[in-house]
């Protein structure tokens, strides 16, 4: 979805024509959806660092640009593409030596929070969901599935541990224990992360880290974000002289010729090339967004 404020046209510039009108600018980036390395040749509402790559490129390099702003709308998703992302944002922050803000809309949480903290300044609508710093996998057992139906399980390994947590075979307590030894790892790393880059203004608490997630108005209070705000207003009060130019990633071929499917908190599967895998991949990424009821 395309921001449009100030002059409809200069919203819509591309950064050199923009430059072209002496128009000052900020760039703005949409990072919308489960962040997730791509799984195919069909586009989704997927947050990765080869989807984002071009765009934060373009933001960061777009002429008389004053700011970035990041737009973030995710429940969160793979650890190492979160930070993947952020590290990206950062390097070309301190590259371009551009200040960065993050505006927090439906849910910023998880891995999304993790992409706001890459802003030097994090904002928040009072019913945004923010926060949710922890770790969660998911998954099924379904041995008592295949013996219903008489299917016998075939796996060969060299290496004892390398079918851990096999969905197929029963859940052994050595392979919960080196998962929940994992989660407590990447858990510290969130953390650090966090405490990096809010510094002074986190107000530490018991539950800060709980993998709680709060509205932006509680946020706020324990120092996740700087302030309550929109884009919309926060961008004309902070960059008056400048309009905002959506910078939207360049599109594969497939998405230009109409055949992808779009999968936010409301779409359902588009596709026909591999019905059964998309409507999986559909159903894990509803079950992220559903648990902050959206």
């Amino acid at each position: 979805m395309e921001l449009r404020f100030g002059s409809a046209l200069s919203s819509v510039l591309p950064g050199p024509l923009a430059a072209a009108t002496g128009t000052r600018t900020v760039s703005v980036v949409r990072l919308q959806g489960v962040i997730a390395a791509a799984s195919g040749p069909v586009p989704r509402s997927l947050i990765n660092i080869n989807a984002v790559e071009d765009a934060l490129k373009r933001a960061f390099t777009a002429e008389r640009a004053e700011a970035v702003a990041l737009v973030i709308n995710s429940p969160g998703g793979a650890p190492t593409q979160s930070a993947l992302v952020a590290d990206r944002i950062r390097g070309l922050a301190e590259e371009h030596q551009m200040p960065v803000l993050a505006f927090c809309e439906d849910v910023a949480a998880s891995g999304g929070y993790w992409l706001a903290c890459a802003a030097d300044e994090i904002y928040a609508h009072p019913t945004s969901l923010v926060g949710s710093i922890g770790v969660v996998s998911g998954g099924f057992g379904l041995q008592g599935l295949i013996e219903r139906f008489g299917i016998e399980r075939r796996l060969h390994t060299a290496g004892q541990n390398k079918a851990r947590l096999d969905p197929f075979q029963p859940e052994k307590a050595e392979d919960v224990e080196w998962l929940l030894g994992m989660q407590g790892e990447l858990h510290e790393m969130f953390i650090d992360w966090v405490r990096a880059r809010r510094g002074a203004a986190l107000q530490e608490n018991d539950d800060l880290f709980t993998g709680e997630v709060w509205t932006g108005k509680r946020a706020l209070e324990l120092g996740l974000i700087d302030e309550l705000g929109t884009a919309r207003d926060v961008l004309a009060r902070r960059f008056p002289d400048a309009e905002p130019v959506t910078v939207e990633p360049r599109k594969p071929l497939l998405a230009r010729l109409g055949l992808g499917g779009v999968l936010g908190p409301a779409a359902a599967p588009a596709t026909a090339l591999d019905p059964v895998g998309t409507a999986l991949e559909w159903f894990e990424q509803r079950a992220l967004w559903s648990r902050f009821g959206l």
